[in-house]
C-alpha cells in the first residue's frame, strides 16, 4: 500500500504541466516498488542462477 505523503511527493515532483497517463505512470512504479521491496524484506527473491533460468527464453 503507498503511502500519501510519498504519492504527494511524486506528483510534486512532476514537471507542472503532466498528461494523466505520466501520473499514473508514475503511481505504478511506486507502486511496483513499493510491492518489490516488501518482496525482499520477505525473502521472496530469486537467486542470480534462478533468474537466469526464469528469463532464459526471453533472453535467447
Amino acid at each position: 500500500m503507498l503511502i500519501k505523503n510519498e504519492v504527494l511527493k511524486s506528483i510534486q515532483d512532476l514537471p507542472d504541466e503532466f498528461s494523466f497517463d505520466d501520473a499514473i505512470d508514475t503511481l505504478l512504479l511506486l507502486d511496483k516498488i513499493e510491492i518489490g521491496l516488501k518482496q525482499s524484506h520477505n525473502g521472496e527473491t530469486l537467486t542470480t542462477d534462478e533468474a537466469k533460468e526464469k528469463l532464459s527464453k526471453w533472453l535467447k
